[in-house]
């Protein structure tokens, strides 16, 4: 309700923004006029007036570009009558030439404004789209604040490949990210499938191995639905899976191919936890794959950064992998949203304002005192059995 409230301010403020500009060639063709009739008949300003309305629908649409240039024709027999009459040729060639050119610009500003309606609908179902399919993040679920990023590759996407959520079970939260093969509207149908599969499955009492072999034969079972002989063994996806007691101060990972996260702590300190990735979902065969339990220490204080290839593929002109590590250690002591901002803002400053694959990110803050305890279900945006590892806080970076 608060975006449709938003959007309909900005309509509000653009049309006001658009009456107000009006004024700018009306007080063109008023100067224009004035000037004209002072100066000599040898002297010609008349012309000039068509500057009115092929500027117009820059800023306006068809019907006040046609206002506009029908105020300029008639300033422009308003000339022709007090230098010389309306007979004169000379008068009559520059009506006729205005009112071709206001009616080319009144066709030129109808046809924009159209496309623009067209755009504005493909966005708006793009951004209905996203909600149904990747439900927004909680700002804080258990002893957590959480806030997310999604750069979709493609233009006026705002969804693609990449996906995650969080759910809340009984004393933990667990959270999912992941990376479907393709990019942009293509892998959409794979990436909605995994997001349903954990919606399904994350909150019930299972261990993170086993949910990982769950979703690896949901992924299965799509291919075995959709994959064609020519893309035989080319639908895979890559997993993290995420536990976080509320309690104890550690956190339960399980990876199928997917990059490691990175733990920021205080003082600008930036370490890889060590995780024993599996195959991503969908490479070998359903129940095939033996998923291992990592864990790791997550202390009040600390934040954890999940994120996709996208981040750290992403290339600068001198084909230079974006550093992502080294980048986030200046601002290890800053908000879950902050840091969100200052690494969007660089990572599109690092790739020219364009990435080449989607991207996805999502902060996860552990706050020194335990929040009241959630209801069961699933929050997000757009995922065996193995053994338990246990590491360190990882290997230091910084």
């Amino acid at each position: 309700m608060g975006r449709l409230q938003r959007g309909a301010a900005g309509l509000r403020r653009s049309g006001q923004s658009s009456h107000a500009l009006l004024l700018l060639p009306i007080a063109l063709i008023v100067v224009i006029t004035v000037a004209d009739l002072r100066t000599p008949e040898d002297i010609h300003l008349g012309p000039a007036l068509v500057i009115a309305p092929a500027l117009t629908p820059s800023f306006a649409g068809p019907r006040p570009t046609a206002l506009v240039g029908a105020l300029a024709v008639a300033a422009q027999v308003l000339i022709a009558v007090f230098h010389g009459g309306l007979s004169t040729a000379n008068h009559v060639v520059q009506i006729v030439t205005l009112v071709l050119l206001s009616v080319i610009t009144v066709v030129y500003s109808a046809v924009r404004e159209r496309r623009r309606a067209q755009l504005a609908q493909v966005r708006t179902v793009a951004e209905a789209a996203q909600h149904v399919l990747m439900w927004p993040l909680p700002e804080h679920i258990g002893p957590l604040r959480i806030a997310s990023l999604y750069l979709a590759a493609e233009d006026e996407a705002q969804i693609g490949g990449d996906f995650y959520a969080v759910t809340r079970c009984e004393g933990e939260v667990r959270v999912l990210i992941g990376d479907v093969r393709g990019k942009g509207l293509s892998a959409i149908g794979e990436a909605a499938l995994l997001l349903g599969a954990f919606r399904e499955s994350g909150h019930r009492h299972v261990t993170l191995p086993d949910l990982a072999v769950s979703l690896g034969q949901s992924v299965h079972r799509y291919a075995a639905d959709f994959e064609t002989p020519e893309e035989a063994g080319e639908r895979f996806a890559t997993a993290l899976l995420v536990e976080i007691p509320d309690e104890d101060p550690v956190t339960r990972m399980t990876s199928s191919g997917h990059p490691p996260p990175l733990l920021l702590s205080p003082g600008h300190a930036v370490t890889v936890p060590s995780l024993h990735p599996s195959p991503p979902l969908g490479v070998a065969g359903a129940g095939e794959v033996e998923h291992t339990l990592d864990v790791f220490s997550f202390e009040p204080g600390d934040t954890l950064l999940l994120y996709t290839d996208g981040v750290v593929e992403a290339r600068d002109a001198q084909g230079r992998f974006y550093p992502l590590a080294e980048r986030v250690a200046q601002w290890t002591d800053a908000a879950p949203e902050s840091l969100m901002h200052h690494i969007r803002r660089d990572l599109l400053a690092h790739a020219g304002g364009r990435l080449g694959d989607d991207a996805a990110l999502i902060a996860l803050h552990r706050t020194p005192t335990v929040p009241a305890r959630h209801h069961h279900g699933v929050l997000g945006h757009h995922t065996g059995h193995g053994s338990d590892r246990s590491s360190p806080r990882g290997s230091a970076l910084t």
